[in-house]
């Protein structure tokens, strides 16, 4: 596999945390984790809790630092390394090259469900009535119920709220997606609907870098699967 293939390269990289509650003791977290993302695959990260999956998803998207190595993204024909990357660069990279499903919602109080969906298309130009019947028509698909679309999420259940979660970050197409747990909270009825969704836009051509537990999910919608405890590091730790 080639760079000119992948959406995403990550090439020896390194993660150490620094325990300052407990007198500036390193730990290494990861070595050396190299894996690439083709464009149209899902690749899974695999491995025991704890392993560093988490982490890996969240230097790919900009929440925290390597310590060393490369996080090339390729967005549209321009790669950003975002290893090293400005803090503008990681944004601009989010907006038009990167979506995330994460665990959990995270959206402004008191706006309503459908203009939390809509956002990340009227951020990249959508005028706003088109972006808002984008967002009806994939809350009408995760069986958000109408009614519920010009409420605040913080109203909605747990797993109301993955879902609008979930349409939020299949809003706009993007090269690449990164899924953390994004069946979590979903009844089996929109846990399919949710692998149809992935599926399709792997057909479009876009690259996945996902986190799933869920053992059906995962062989559902897996091309490949790293295990990142092949990237620990010897566990000791050292003084800082």
């Amino acid at each position: 596999m080639t760079r000119d293939t992948a959406v995403l390269s990550v090439e020896g990289v390194d993660k150490t945390f620094t325990l300052h509650l407990q007198g500036s003791q390193v730990l290494p977290v990861l070595r050396g984790v190299t894996f690439a993302v083709p464009r149209g695959t899902c690749v899974v990260l695999g491995g025991e809790s704890g392993a560093g999956k988490s982490t890996i998803m969240k230097m790919v998207f900009g929440s925290y630092l390597a310590d060393s190595g490369r996080i090339l993204l390729d967005a549209a024909g321009r790669v950003v390394d975002l290893a090293t990357a400005a803090p503008r660069e990681v944004l601009a990279a989010r907006r038009d090259a990167m979506g995330y499903v994460s665990q959990f919602l995270s959206a402004v109080p008191r706006v309503a469900a459908i203009d939390v969906v809509a956002e990340p298309l009227v951020e990249r130009g959508s005028a706003r009535d088109a972006a808002r019947e984008r967002a009806g028509e994939l809350l009408e698909r995760l069986s958000i119920p109408e009614r519920l679309w010009q409420l605040p999420p913080a109203t909605f259940s747990g797993g109301e709220q993955q879902r609008v979660n979930i349409a939020r970050g299949f809003a706009a197409e993007r090269p690449l997606m990164l899924l953390d747990e994004p069946t979590a909270s979903l009844d089996a009825r929109n846990r399919a609907v949710v692998v149809d969704m992935i599926r399709e836009r792997l057909r479009a051509g876009t690259g996945m870098l996902a986190i799933c537990h869920d053992a059906e999910v995962r062989d559902a919608i897996a091309d490949t699967v790293v295990d990142v405890g092949a990237f620990a590091p010897a566990r000791e730790r050292v003084a800082a």
